[in-house]
């Protein structure tokens, strides 16, 4: 297999979503390679992503590679086939559905805790692939899709890259973008951690905790729930947004173009962030007059609050009523874990979650 732009890791919802919008937006010829191990779903993918290319009239081309993403070495042998540019990592042991699931005890735990409970499963498949690319000495843009606002601090302190995600942030941006409270072409730029997602999915008059911030035109919106009441997440995963949001970016990575925009977890940050491309390297665009010191103490509160937070020593802890949920099933894990540690404890937490998923 020859070298490709983009390799696109998964072939679930969020990984369709990407493909299918590249094939619709891109307007420069891009090589996507497309990676996982059911044949059948890989190969509909193939085919409904080059249909979709031509349909537009677009010069996006769509190959595929069967591989099992939770192999011993598969991310290695991924990278050596596939020789990509850019890796969007959006396989995850964990799937997203689990926010609007309930029934059991361990969508509970989710529920009550946080979506952090499932930030090791989220990380095991996306740290695999940064270990990887960081072995191969390859010059590789690396946006991990599984939970970013997160992970993303987990890969570097592990000692590797990560540019940053999708979606999240993102979300937000755009659809206050889209709202008619928004003036026609205002800048928009926001601060956002994916814990603000949660108020958007409830009905206005119910929205409480803190909103994002967002500023218009260098402006910061005083009342954002009231500013922004016409807007009404689903309360799924609203992949038909997060999935699409990369896309601009992506295709500016593969042509070398520059590029603003919303991204959650640049450069292994906590939350979300105003950005802008310039060559292969992501920037903070905050608005004026806000540091990047006050921009990432005011996303990481969320996670000291209650979440997960990864230390300046590589120490991992849970926190706030999610820290006493876990412990109170694990105690090993009351002081945390250090991040080399990773594969151990997603093996702990996976023999809890089929637990309470029995119980």
């Amino acid at each position: 297999m020859a070298g490709c732009d983009i390799l696109i890791s998964g072939t679930g919802g969020f990984a369709a979503r990407i493909a299918f919008d590249i094939a619709a937006t891109a307007r420069e010829p891009v090589e996507i390679v497309i990676a996982g191990r059911n044949i059948e779903r890989l190969n509909w993918l193939r085919t409904a992503a080059n249909a979709r290319a031509a349909l537009f009239g677009n010069p996006a081309r769509f190959t595929v590679h069967a591989v099992d993403l939770l192999a011993p070495e598969a991310s290695d042998a991924l990278l050596e086939a596939a020789s990509p540019r850019i890796v969007v990592q959006a396989a995850s042991i964990q799937t997203s559905q689990v926010i609007a699931q309930s029934g059991n005890a361990w969508t509970r735990l989710v529920a009550e805790g946080g979506l952090s409970a499932t930030a090791v499963f989220q990380a095991l498949i996306s740290s695999r692939m940064a270990a990887a690319i960081t072995r191969s000495g390859r010059t590789v843009t690396l946006v991990n899709c599984s939970f970013p606002d997160v992970v993303n601090g987990m890969i570097r302190a592990m000692g590797h890259e990560v540019a940053c995600g999708m979606g999240n942030v993102a979300i937000l941006s755009n659809v206050f973008a889209g709202s008619a409270a928004a003036p026609a072409g205002a800048e928009i730029q926001v601060l956002a951690h994916y814990q603000n997602l949660a108020a958007w999915r409830r009905r206005p008059q119910e929205r409480d905790g803190r909103p994002p911030r967002v500023w218009l035109d260098g402006r910061e919106v005083a009342d954002v729930y009231d500013r922004f009441a016409d807007i009404q997440l689903t309360p799924e995963p609203v992949i038909e947004i997060s999935g699409a949001s990369g896309v601009p970016m992506l295709l500016a990575m593969a042509a070398g173009r520059s590029w603003r925009g919303h991204v959650p977890g640049p450069n292994g940050l906590p939350g979300g962030y105003p950005v802008r491309l310039t060559g292969r390297a992501l920037e903070l665009d905050l608005p004026q007059g806000v540091t990047e010191a006050e921009a990432v103490a005011w996303n990481s509160s969320f996670e000291e609050s209650n979440g997960l937070v990864v230390r300046p020593d590589g120490r991992v802890r849970f926190t706030g009523l999610l820290g006493d949920r876990i412990a109170g099933h694990v105690p090993a894990l009351r002081d945390g874990f250090a991040v080399a540690d990773l594969e151990p404890v997603c093996d702990l937490l996976l023999r809890l979650r089929s637990e309470l998923e029995h119980a």
